[in-house]
């Protein structure tokens, strides 16, 4: 669990320098192309998450589902915050909030 929490910290920080490099060098805010910041926020919803397959695909659905409806705060970081910090903070609260689900439904012995 530690390495995992390091790898995935590490992931953040390299992906603020990486997603505001490539923002600059593709001349857009947020550019589509760059997956950096979906992939750390997939793994911020993974970080607590039972084994298998079924745990991977939930979690997956679920970050999915926030970063695109995007409720508040999601929103607010994604308006609000810009450049390579907002890029990935967007995505990694929609992974905070994935996790939290994802946990309701470990809890509460559903799969």
């Amino acid at each position: 669990m530690t390495i995992y929490l390091l790898v995935t910290t590490i992931f953040f920080i390299l992906g603020i320098y990486i997603c505001q490099k490539s923002a600059d060098w593709l001349g857009k805010d947020d550019p589509s192309a760059v997956v950096w910041d979906e992939i750390a926020g997939y793994l911020v919803t993974m970080i607590a998450a039972p084994s298998g397959w079924a745990w991977m695909l939930l979690g997956f659905v679920l970050f999915r589902f926030f970063d695109i409806i995007k409720p508040w705060p999601i929103s607010w970081f994604d308006k609000n915050l810009h450049g390579g910090l907002g890029i990935m903070v967007d995505d990694v609260v929609a992974g905070m909030f994935a996790a939290f689900c994802l946990q309701l439904i470990v809890v509460a012995n559903i799969l």
